[in-house]
């Protein structure tokens, strides 16, 4: 590899000094820092510097990789956190921006005072004009006079002129921000050798140079996701610790797969008007999910439920109910059993969130009677977020309910839990008062089921959280026995984790709706008017309208549409036989030509067909 010469250089130098002691000569102690606008940059990171250590920073631009150097060089202040340096340690940095006086000579920068690192001096320097004639000329600089003045420099030059001035002092540490920028290959190649056999002190490097990176440096740090993280080796050390860490996420990856298929079996598995597909995408669908149990055991969580809650959960006999002045149910009877897992729909204002409230005790009836069962014990997620404990980390509130929890037949600790809820290790613990509004959702549900309850009256459980976060949470919801309430707008999340459905439409009742959503908007439509409805089975009329097609015509596409589907079929099966027959033939060469000609024939057949049915589709309403 190219640089081995260099490294073996590197190694042989040590291996003679195997007898001297490692000091430590910089510790950084959970140290964060952050810059308004561009956010949070490093958090709790904890570090320690040797003096023979030569470290190679990698990360993405913005990750905070120069923000380090400068916590290192002490020439920034961290947020919180400790940066101590040992006693009279000198440093030598080299940042990415600086100011030179224009009038300052290259002996005057290099040799003199007008430009130097915080601790260096020129009491350090140890070369004369020869000296330092020789770093300039390694640097690609040898053209220049040491009386040539930096003003009418280059960036570039006068960035190789700084290089020159931090590399004939002595120093005990050399901070080095991008040194390849503006060199050429060799002058990458001599740093690299320069840095090997003649700089003693600690050395650490940003650079996007990788073979830089392997040829000086014995240790990487990476800085990722406000973190810093520490390993042995170069660039391809570094290279291949990153793979492994790449194929741990790959497994993780897989896992969610997993639950990705899970989604899909459930949309299969779903009402039919999710399912308005062509049979051809139906049978692939089918095939994907073949091995994929049912969303959820119902006989196994009904009888968990009972022996979780007995037979009494809620029982409303003539209830009266109102908000303020507003009129919520006149005369409700409605019982509540173990297991059930109701949708409570209704338009805003209807009174949903006044349900849940008197189910949860919050609310009194003003009229009828109430009961509870005795082994009722709920968890009512509202839609505020008050009740959060602002004070504690994110996974102290958690622990504060409970250090473990059983789900149904998992059990988890209360990090696995913010794990599932999309809470990473570090910002477990992020103080609760600094969390977003998503999150504080995320934590609210979070400490909800740390209770172990075994009724759950969710009160709009979606808002403010996105869709991997919704996804894990329906699964915990799939394998969970008890009693769940739900009122909600999330169509996806009433139709995954409930069974039944009532609505609420502002007359004082609450009707039970065997046809779920869909039964609801229908009702929900008819009481806006006649023209506000549509019949079950047939496109409403601006679904026509808008197609372009009449009534008759939308009829006759959805029989082209069944006959091309029905085409689809058979050619799928004479793909089928002529592939057995090409399995059959394997030695015969004659036939094999034969059959593979009959193949693509049908393939291309296939392929237009289709693209026969999707330009129908698109026109017919429903498609």
């Amino acid at each position: 590899m190219p640089g081995g010469g260099h490294r073996a250089g590197a190694d042989a130098g040590r291996a003679g000094n195997l007898d001297r002691i490692v000091a430590n000569i910089i510790n950084l102690d959970r140290v964060s820092k952050g810059y308004g606008a561009a956010g949070q940059l490093l958090t709790d990171v904890s570090l320690g510097l040797d003096d023979d250590a030569r470290v190679g920073i990698v990360g993405l631009n913005g990750a905070g990789k120069s923000t380090l150097l400068r916590m290192l060089a002490k020439s920034e202040e961290p947020d919180s956190g400790r940066v101590t340096h040992r006693r009279d340690l000198r440093v030598a940095t080299l940042p990415q921006t600086f100011a030179l006086d224009a009038e300052a000579t290259v002996r005057d920068v290099v040799l003199g005072t007008a430009w130097l690192s915080e601790g260096m001096g020129a009491e350090h320097e140890w070369a004369g004009d020869a000296g330092v004639r020789a770093i300039l000329d390694g640097l690609g600089m040898g053209y220049l006079g040491l009386d040539t003045p930096v003003g009418p420099m280059s960036g570039g030059e006068r960035r190789r002129v700084a290089l020159a001035a931090l590399l004939v002092r002595e120093n005990d540490l050399l901070i080095l921000d991008e040194p390849t920028n503006h060199l050429d290959v060799a002058g990458v190649d001599w740093l690299a050798r320069y840095l090997l056999t003649s700089h003693r002190g600690a050395l650490v490097v940003v650079t996007h140079d990788r073979w830089f990176l392997d040829a000086v440096c014995t240790a990487t740090w990476e800085v990722v996701d406000e973190e810093v993280h520490t390993y042995e080796g170069g660039y391809a050390a570094w290279t291949l610790a990153r793979a492994e860490r790449q194929r741990v996420a790959a497994v993780i990856e897989a896992r969610r797969q997993n639950l990705l298929r899970k989604e899909i079996a459930w949309l299969r598995r779903g009402p039919p008007a999710r399912t308005s597909k062509p049979q051809f995408r139906i049978d692939a669908a089918n095939a994907l999910i073949a091995d994929v149990p049912p969303v959820r055991d119902t006989v196994s969580l009904q009888k968990l439920a009972t022996s979780r809650l007995g037979k009494q959960v809620y029982d409303i006999e003539d209830v009266t109910l109102n908000a303020g002045p507003k009129p919520i149910f006149k005369g409700l009877t409605w019982q509540v059993g173990p297991g059930d897992r109701f949708a409570i729909l209704g338009a805003n204002g209807a009174g949903k969130t006044t349900l849940l409230r008197l189910l949860a005790g919050v609310t009194k009836p003003d009229g009828g009677r109430l009961v509870t069962g005795s082994t009722v014990r709920a968890a009512f997620l509202s839609q505020e977020l008050k009740e959060l404990p602002g004070h504690l980390r994110l996974l102290e509130a958690v622990e504060e309910v409970a250090k473990r929890v059983k789900l149904g037949d998992r059990e988890l600790s209360a990090g696995q839990l913010a794990e599932v809820f999309g809470f990473t290790d570090k910002r477990i613990w992020t103080p609760v008062s600094d969390l977003s509004g998503g999150e504080r959702r995320r934590l609210q549900l979070l400490r909800l089921l740390a209770t172990e309850p075994n009724v759950l009256l969710l009160d709009e459980p979606t808002n403010d959280l996105d869709t991997d976060t919704l996804a894990a949470l329906e699964d915990l919801l799939d394998s969970w026995p008890g009693t769940m309430i739900v009122a909600s707008h999330d169509r996806y999340l009433v139709e995954r984790v409930t069974d039944t459905a009532y609505g609420m439409f502002g007359d004082g009742r609450l009707v039970h709706l065997p046809g779920g959503i869909d039964e609801y908007l229908e009702r929900a439509a008819s009481r806006l008017g006649p023209s506000a409805a549509a019949s079950p089975g047939v496109p409403p009329k601006s679904a026509e309208s808008a197609s372009g097609l009449s009534a008759a015509e939308v009829r006759q596409a959805r029989k082209d549409l069944a006959k091309l589907e029905r085409q689809l079929a058979k050619l799928d099966e004479r793909v089928l036989k002529i592939n057995e027959s090409l399995a059959q033939h394997g030695s015969d060469y004659g036939k094999i030509v034969e059959l593979d000609a009959q193949l693509k024939s049908v393939q291309e057949e296939r392929a237009a067909v289709e693209e026969a049915w999707l330009e129908l589709a698109e026109q017919v309403p429903g498609n």
